[in-house]
């Protein structure tokens, strides 16, 4: 501890008499040691941490990215860096022609994947791979973009290309092909403008001889619209199952469509919904249809053998609210075929069985449907030494004339019979058929066969099918 003396004025008679007045006061602190190195050791190590930072975050000196220079940039400057340097270059239309901007072209770059394939490969504290180059340039130009600065610049370069068309002419989708206009090539100004970034340049020339402008709307786009839409005119109706119940003509589809190009090429159709539920009131009358019986010839083992009659299945149309609404939709999707509601009662059959029975005893021929006789006459049937063989049989071959040849069975003869008409086979040789050469019916004439008048024959040959059933008796 110190100790404090303090003392009255000097001009104080009694001061030099009074006693000191005597106190403890604490002692002055002890200075403290001075560290000079943290002066100087911090700032060297904030030096060292930044340039440790900068050199994981920027790429390194000398490295180029599609021809520009981004060395010492972070990959986000150097990508801000690529895209003003591109939309910076101007391009003359000639030599002292109009000059236009990249960035008036809707010229662009992928420059942030330049960039950060740059710093990938060149960080700044990879040494070994300083002043490397990167990428090269890939330039996309906004077409409509760039044609329309292009015309405005040099519009004596410029003729309007015909675009193709589809049209409805004598029943058939035809198609008139495009025609080409002319104009500055586009592609010719951005294969400069990626030279130009490439080399450096803040400029580039571009010979403006016009050359052909393609249509948009293709011969070939048409051509694929006009063969699907005659296909569907083809196919175009509404169906009850697979039956096209109510065909639709193509001029009456063609009046529902309107066929056009959108700004890309691409043909779609409108359809007139409106137009197709007039046709949709129609239906009912053209649709429903009461059943009718199918009528067959069968033999009597139930086997079909021809059809007398086809028949047709009832059909009642149902709830068409919607019909030309959701049609319109599908002929929007190229579909033509619209299957209708309809409630469908199928058509029954009717089955007959035809027997052409001989009666040998009586020498006659009955003709039967279903069991019932429905004709009969008189016939010839083969003779004692030669008889026509009882049994049951069916129609095989059959011929509207014939020369027949053979031998007698009952004689031993040979025998040639001239243009037999209306012959149908039986039993192996023997046949029904008429018989121009007697006229003894209802007696044993033939060599074996059934034989009867020619105008009868023809009778029996129209009416008994192949396969038809054949009972020869007593």
């Amino acid at each position: 501890m110190s100790e404090i003396i303090t003392r009255q004025d000097a001009d104080d008679t009694s001061a030099s008499d009074a006693p000191l007045d005597v106190r403890w006061a604490p002692a002055e602190p002890a200075p403290r040691p001075r560290r000079l190195w943290l002066k100087v050791g911090v700032p060297v190590a904030v030096v060292v941490a930044a340039a440790t930072v900068c050199s994981l975050i920027l790429i390194a000196p000398g490295t180029t990215a599609a021809g520009v220079p981004v060395g010492g940039q972070t990959a986000g400057a150097a990508a801000d860096t690529i895209s003003s340097r591109l939309s910076s270059i101007e391009v003359s239309l000639g030599d002292g022609g109009p000059t236009v901007s990249a960035a008036d072209l809707g010229a662009s770059i992928d420059a942030s994947a330049l960039a950060d394939a740059a710093f990938a490969g060149s960080p700044m504290w990879n040494v070994t791979a300083w002043s490397a180059a990167y990428g090269t340039p890939d330039v996309t130009l906004d077409a409509d973009r760039a044609a329309n600065v292009l015309r405005a610049a040099l519009p004596e370069a410029y003729t309007d290309p015909t675009p193709a068309a589809v049209s409805f002419q004598k029943g058939a989708y035809t198609v008139t092909p495009a025609v080409d206009g002319t104009g500055v090539s586009v592609d010719a100004v951005r294969t400069a403008l990626e030279s130009a970034l490439a080399d450096g340049q803040s400029t580039v020339t571009v010979d403006p001889t016009p050359e052909p402008v393609a249509s948009i709307v293709t011969t070939a786009a048409a051509e694929a619209t006009a063969a699907s839409l005659n296909d569907m005119t083809s196919e175009a109706g509404f169906y009850a199952g697979d039956e096209r119940t109510v065909p639709i003509s193509a001029d009456t589809l063609a009046s529902w469509l309107t066929v056009d190009a959108d700004d890309a090429g691409v043909f779609s159709y409108t359809v007139d919904a409106a137009a197709i539920q007039t046709a949709v009131d129609a239906l009912p009358d053209q649709v429903d249809q009461d059943p009718v019986s199918a009528n067959v010839l069968a033999s009597e083992a139930g086997k079909t053998l021809s059809t007398l009659a086809e028949g047709q299945d009832g059909r009642v149309l149902g709830d068409t609210s919607g019909v030309a609404r959701d049609f319109a939709d599908q002929l929007a999707s190229g579909d033509a075929s619209y299957e209708l509601p309809v409630e469908v009662t199928p058509r029954s059959t009717v089955s007959t069985v035809r027997l052409a029975e001989v009666d040998l005893g009586e020498q006659r021929l009955y003709l039967k449907e279903n069991g019932k006789v429905v004709d009969t006459w008189l016939i010839s049937s083969g003779r004692d030494g030669a008889v026509t063989f009882p049994g049951r049989y069916s129609i095989g071959w059959r011929t509207p004339l014939q020369d027949m040849k053979g031998t007698s069975r009952d004689t031993g003869n040979k025998y040639t019979q001239p243009d037999v008409p209306w012959v149908m086979y039986f039993n192996g040789n023997q046949a029904f058929h008429g018989a121009y050469w007697h006229n003894n019916f209802g007696n044993q004439m033939s060599a074996g066969c059934v034989n009867m008048p020619p105008a009868t024959a023809k009778k029996l040959y129209d009416w008994m099918p192949d396969g038809g059933d054949v009972w020869i008796h007593s």
